[in-house]
This record gives structure tokens, sequence and C-alpha cells, in this order.
């Protein structure tokens, strides 16, 4: 039976939800093997004062398998 750990990630993007999704498992993946899965949690963004999406902001839960 696999042993399966959650880390809780930020990560943000000035692309799209999607890519900010990708650099959070993109960066846990440097210290981290074995990711299974990736759970949004929360979604934000920063306006800035022209009224257009600045950042682009996830909060997530990453599952990896311990070894």
């Amino acid at each position: 039976m696999a042993m399966l750990k959650v880390i809780e990630v930020l990560a943000e993007s000035k692309k799209s939800w999607d890519d900010a999704a990708q650099v959070a498992v993109s960066n846990a993946a440097k210290s981290v093997r074995k990711i299974k899965s990736i759970n949004i949690v929360n979604m934000q963004a920063t306006v800035n004062a022209k009224g257009k999406i600045d950042n682009y902001r996830i909060n997530a839960k990453i599952t990896f398998e311990l070894e």
C-alpha cells in the first residue's frame, strides 16, 4: 500500500489560472518526486488600475507518494 502526503502551495502567473497550476506543480517537482495530483482550493486575481487582471493566483494541495 502506498503512503501519500499532501502539501499546500501558493502560485501565481501573469497568463492564467491554468498556468498558475502548472507553475505550482513544476516548482513542487523541483523538491518532491512522485506527484500524483493537484487540488485547486482557491483562485484569486489582482486587478490593475485599468481594470485588467495583473496576476492569477491559486492556493492548491499537491499530493505525492512517499518513498
